[in-house]
C-alpha cells in the first residue's frame, strides 16, 4: 500500500471528529492530532520492512525475523479499519476529562423513597400492636385457666386472711352506707314537699285573713305559724342536704377509690397465681434446651407479677387504714349535725337550729342563689 493511499484513508477517517457533546466542530486539539498522524504515515517504515527483534539491543542477526514470513499467520481475518496511533497529550487529557464527566454523570447515589420509609413505619406499628395483642391473649388465657381451677377446687390461690377480712368488711360497710344514703335522700325529698306545702298553706291563711274580717286574727296566727315552720324547715333542709352530700362523697368517691385499688389487687393476685402455677408445672417437667428457655422466661414473668402483687397489696393496706380513719372522722361530725338539727327543729328551738348550722359551717342558699345575676346575663 502506498503512502498516498494511507494518507487519503486517514484523512477520510479523521474528517469528522465526534466530541463528547455530539458537536462536529473542529478543535485545536483535533488539528494537532491529525498533524501527528500524517507525520507518522509519511516518515514511518513500511509494514513489509518491519522486523521483530527478539534479542533486544545488540542482538545477533539470527534473532531478526522478517514479518513478511509471518504475514499469513499474524494478520487477522478482519483487518483493522485504520492505523493505531497514539493521541497527542492535549487530546488524551481531553478524552480523559470527557470520560470522567460521563462516568460522574452516570453514577447516582441511591436514595431511600419516602413511600418506603412510611411503609416501614406502618409495618413497625402493626408489629408492635400484634405483640401487645399476643401478650394480652396469653395473659388472659393463663388467668382464665387459673380462675376456673380455683372455682372447681383444682388449683391453689394465695390468701391474705387479714387483708381479705378488711376488704369484705369494707364492702359490707359500703352497702350499708348506700342504704343510709338512699333513706336520707328520701327524707330530704319528703321534707322538701312538706316545706313547700307549709309555704302554700301560709299564703292561703294570709289571703283569707285579709278577706275574712271576722276570722282575720285566727287566720293571721296560723299564717305566722306556718311561715315560721317553713323557715325552720328550710334551715333543717340545709343541714340534711349537707349530711347527704358528705355521705355521698364518702361512699361514691372515697370508698369507691379504695375498692378500685382492691380490684387491681385482686387482678394482680390472680395473675401472680397463674404464673406461679405455670412455673411450678415447668419445674416438674423434663429439663432440655427448649424447656430451660421457657423456664427462664416463666421465672422472669413470675418475679414481675410477684412484685406487682406485693406492691398492690401494700397499697390496699394503706388505703384501708386511711379510709377507716377518714370514715370515723367524717361520720362523727355528720351524725352530730344530723342529731342536733333534727332535735332543734322538732323542739321548735329556732335559735338552737341556727346555732347548729353555724357550728358545722353549713351555709344556706338563698331562694335566688341559683339564679344568675343581671351582670352575668349580659
Amino acid at each position: 500500500m502506498s503512502h498516498g493511499g494511507l494518507l487519503s484513508k486517514a484523512a477520510a477517517t479523521m474528517e469528522i471528529p465526534i466530541h463528547g457533546n455530539g458537536d462536529s466542530r473542529r478543535l485545536p486539539e483535533d488539528d494537532g492530532l491529525e498533524q501527528d498522524l500524517q507525520q507518522v504515515m509519511v516518515s514511518g517504515p513500511n509494514l513489509n520492512e518491519t522486523s521483530i527483534v527478539s534479542g533486544g539491543y545488540g542482538g545477533t542477526a539470527e534473532g531478526i525475523i522478517p514479518t513478511s514470513t509471518l504475514k499469513g499467520a499474524l494478520v487477522p481475518s478482519h483487518p483493522p479499519c485504520g492505523p493505531l496511533v497514539s493521541p497527542s497529550p492535549s487530546a488524551a487529557s481531553r478524552i480523559a476529562s470527557q470520560a470522567a464527566a460521563a462516568s460522574g454523570s452516570g453514577l447516582h447515589q441511591p436514595r431511600q423513597s419516602p413511600a418506603m420509609t412510611g411503609e416501614d413505619a406502618t409495618r413497625g406499628v402493626a408489629v408492635e400492636k400484634f405483640d401487645i395483642v399476643k401478650k394480652w391473649g396469653i395473659n388472659t388465657y393463663k388467668c382464665t385457666k387459673q380462675l376456673l381451677s380455683e372455682r372447681f377446687g383444682r388449683g391453689s390461690r394465695t390468701v391474705d386472711l387479714e387483708l381479705e377480712t378488711q376488704i369484705e368488711l369494707l364492702r359490707d360497710t359500703k352497702r350499708k352506707y348506700e342504704c343510709v344514703l338512699g333513706l336520707a335522700r328520701a327524707l330530704t325529698n319528703h321534707f322538701y314537699s312538706l316545706v313547700q306545702t307549709q309555704h302554700a298553706l301560709a299564703d292561703a291563711f294570709s289571703d283569707l285573713s285579709q278577706k275574712s274580717p271576722e276570722l282575720q286574727e285566727e287566720f293571721g296566727y296560723n299564717a305566722e305559724t306556718q311561715k315560721l315552720l317553713c323557715k325552720n324547715g328550710e334551715t333543717l333542709l340545709g343541714a340534711v342536704n349537707f349530711f347527704v352530700s358528705s355521705i355521698n362523697t364518702l361512699v361514691n368517691k372515697t370508698m369507691e377509690d379504695t375498692l378500685m385499688t382492691v380490684k387491681q389487687y385482686e387482678t394482680a393476685r390472680l395473675e401472680y397465681d397463674a404464673y406461679r402455677t405455670d412455673l411450678e408445672e415447668l419445674n416438674l417437667g423434663p429439663r432440655d434446651t427448649s424447656t430451660l428457655c421457657r423456664l427462664d422466661l416463666a421465672q422472669a414473668n413470675f418475679q414481675a407479677h410477684r412484685a406487682k402483687y406485693e406492691k398492690l397489696r401494700a397499697d390496699v393496706a394503706v388505703k384501708l387504714k386511711f379510709l377507716e380513719e377518714n370514715k370515723v372522722k367524717v361520720m362523727h361530725k355528720q351524725l352530730l349535725l344530723f342529731h342536733n338539727a333534727i332535735s332543734a327543729y322538732f323542739a321548735g328551738n329556732q335559735q338552737q337550729l341556727e346555732q347548729t348550722l353555724k357550728q358545722f359551717n353549713v351555709r344556706l342558699k338563698s331562694p335566688g342563689a341559683d339564679k344568675p345575676s343581671w351582670l352575668e346575663e349580659q
